[in-house]
């Protein structure tokens, strides 16, 4: 469903149900009371035959409302303000040698314990806890290219023990300390470049599961983006597993059905990782705005955020990126081209405008 709140009755609905993403798209004002609130004011509602909506609150003052007191329309929205609280204790937990504790930050924050954990949460879609751990783990990544030492990297990177980063280290770097300081040196890469309906597919993948999925015309060109995408890995051919990953991929794009459940062994951040899920909950034939995943994952306003997540999507398809459109359902762009994007939901038969 597209909210873009531009029409009274969707105003209206939003004020009824104090809708959160309508805070900062409009205001409204009651006659009786002279004031004008977000949707979102916990004030009683008025009549209908009272309420007036209004774009913006300049727009509200100049009709000679003036702001409510209570939910501060004039001001940043809940939202902004919870995401610079945020920001604050995040710069804190970047800047920080050792990890700092829940009050410290929430004092940051200005904000109660179990408050500032909830609204972090909401904001960054991970708990601070593993925030930090993933600042760390980003620190650790650095480290290992530039100290003589796993260990030392490991420490320095505000580790207690080298046994509590080794817990999590394939999911911090999608491979060992030992092989990402080599540049992923004596990882073993599969690939294949095969027909399919939208030109050539490239497809490459590792034990763990498909590493990358691309789309293009020259068969050259695909095999050096896969190279130099993996240049220290050790190529092999297709095993049977690999082979099989690639025939179901194939077969998708000739008769796409359902979504692909083939394993995946990427590299992403915390945020990625939500957005790329969302687009793969997305079912064929359907669409959904950058809006909408962004509401998805509980984060409102990273519309951006989130398309930023899409350009980026190495995996073709299979996290089905080209299933985001724009907000009012026109195409937008693709890494791999609009065309291949028109050709992907025209054949899980997505209505386009």
């Amino acid at each position: 469903m597209n909210r873009d709140y531009t029409t009274t009755a969707q105003r209206w609905s939003a004020l009824q149900q104090r809708d959160p993403l309508a805070d900062g798209r409009f205001v409204y004002s009651v006659a009786t009371t002279g004031i004008y609130c977000r949707p979102v004011c916990p004030s009683k509602l008025a009549l209908r035959e009272n309420v007036a909506f209004h774009d913006t609150p300049a727009a509200a003052e100049s009709a000679g409302f003036r702001p409510c007191k209570r939910c501060l329309p004039d001001g940043p929205t809940q939202s902004e303000r919870h995401t610079a609280a945020v920001a604050k204790a995040c710069r804190l937990i970047e800047s920080a040698e050792s990890p700092p504790s829940l009050e410290e930050l929430s004092a940051v924050a200005e904000m109660s314990r179990y408050h500032f954990h909830r609204i972090f949460k909401a904001v960054t879609g991970v708990t601070p806890g593993k925030y930090s751990a993933a600042h760390r783990s980003q620190k650790v990544r650095e480290s290992l290219l530039k100290t003589p030492s796993v260990t030392a990297a490991i420490y320095s990177a505000g580790f207690n023990s080298s046994s509590r980063f080794y817990e999590n280290a394939a999911e911090t770097l999608g491979m060992s300390p030992a092989e990402y300081r080599r540049g992923g040196q004596g990882v073993v890469i599969r690939h294949a470049i095969t027909p399919c309906p939208l030109g050539l597919v490239l497809v490459a993948g590792t034990a763990r599961g498909i590493c990358r999925v691309s789309f293009g015309y020259e068969r050259d060109l695909l095999e050096r983006e896969v190279r130099d995408a993996f240049s220290n890995a050790i190529f092999e051919k297709p095993d049977k597993p690999f082979t099989a990953w690639v025939k179901n991929l194939v077969a998708h794009l000739k008769r796409p059905s359902e979504n692909l459940d083939l394993p995946l062994d990427i590299r992403c951040t915390a945020f990625q990782q939500r957005v790329w899920q969302a687009l793969r909950e997305i079912p064929p034939g359907e669409t959904a705005s950058y809006s909408e995943v962004a509401a998805k994952i509980g984060q409102p306003t990273a519309a951006r955020a989130v398309a930023r997540a899409c350009a980026t999507n190495p995996i073709a398809v299979v996290i089905p990126c080209h299933r985001v459109v724009g907000n009012q359902g026109a195409l937008t762009g693709y890494r791999w081209g609009v065309e291949r994007k028109q050709q992907l939901l025209q054949q899980e038969g997505a209505i386009l405008k």
